[in-house]
């Protein structure tokens, strides 16, 4: 690709319309340091303006997404995940992605319900048993919401490492081998600073992290076709752009057994430097299922499938610049 395309698309990347993209851009792909004045200013907007603002607009004053207040704690357990995808669980994901934090009034409201409903030893409903992929997502969100430190978002770190199956993988079904569907414990470990990482954590990173590359991020004994295509909100659904992007992200990105991975990247590529949404969640193929039927799930888009896409142009241009293939 030309400089001047280059240049054109950081630029795109860069425009003020969408604060969370211009931030990360700044800092992953420019390399500017936190105390830059640009970074400031952008990170200063992120709740003010774009895909941010557009969903904090939405929430209710207690904090959920849904249209009413729930009744009982029964209905508040249902309301931080149902709808699929629409509701307060699925919007917050997104939130703490975008760049939000705690130091946002709104932010710590959703905390809160978490913390209060979910993170609660007493309570029938906590975390500390559930599925890997939904403690894994939890703790992601809340590290990055900056609560990392927090002993109740710690127990589910303890969770996770004890959760890791022998191949080094996890799985949301018990007594299975890992599988690479289920790679939200391992995101969740790559938002723990390396410095804050116990020996068991950076033993846990290693191992998951092998698993992963032994399989070159697509091979688990299928062609799977929606992990071939780019998503975002990813939710709890694993693509090639969700792998090389943690595997990056952890440090591994001179292992030549990423180099598959990257080809398919590159080659998703448009002529005008950019990437293309290729499809919004619920993209399931045969022998996955949904906690409800596809067809009436209802989407939370951020862009338009099959327009140029800003959030996994970032992604995959930063994973590019982690592997030295940037142009």
């Amino acid at each position: 690709m030309s400089q001047e395309r280059g240049a054109e698309v950081r630029d795109w990347l860069l425009e003020k319309a969408q604060p969370s993209v211009r931030y990360f851009s700044l800092l992953d792909l420019l390399g500017r340091s936190a105390e830059d004045p640009d970074v400031k200013e952008a990170r200063s907007r992120l709740g003010r303006a774009g895909w941010a603002a557009e969903i904090l607009r939405r929430q209710r004053p207690q904090g959920f997404w849904e249209r009413r207040e729930p009744r009982n704690v029964a209905e508040v357990v249902d309301f931080l995940y149902q709808p699929p995808f629409r509701s307060t669980n699925w919007q917050a994901l997104v939130l703490a992605d975008l760049g939000l934090d705690r130091s946002d009034p709104r932010v710590r409201r959703i905390a809160d319900l978490i913390f209060a409903y979910k993170l609660r030893l007493g309570s029938p409903f906590n975390f500390f048993h559930e599925e890997a992929c939904i403690a894994g997502n939890t703790a992601r969100m809340m590290t990055r919401f900056g609560y990392g430190d927090d002993p109740r978002v710690r127990k589910l770190y303890d969770w996770l490492l004890e959760d890791q199956r022998e191949d080094g993988g996890w799985n949301c079904s018990q007594g299975t081998p890992g599988t690479l569907d289920v790679w939200e414990p391992l995101a969740a470990l790559a938002c723990v600073p390396t410095a804050s990482r116990s020996p068991s954590m950076t033993r846990s990173i290693e191992r998951g992290a092998e698993f992963y590359l032994e399989r070159k991020l697509l091979e688990e004994g299928r062609r799977y076709a929606p992990w071939y295509r780019l998503h975002y909100p990813n939710h709890y659904f694993y693509d090639v752009l969700v792998g090389l992007d943690l595997l990056t992200r952890l440090g591994f990105s001179d292992d030549r057994r990423l180099r598959p991975a990257l080809a398919l990247l590159k080659k998703k590529r448009t002529s005008d430097g950019r990437w293309r949404l290729d499809k919004a969640h619920p993209d399931v193929g045969a022998g996955v299922e949904i906690s409800s039927e596809p067809s009436k799930v209802k989407p939370l888009r951020l862009e338009r499938e099959g327009a140029p896409s800003k959030w996994i142009t970032l992604k995959a241009l930063t994973v590019l610049k982690r592997t030295g293939e940037s142009e």
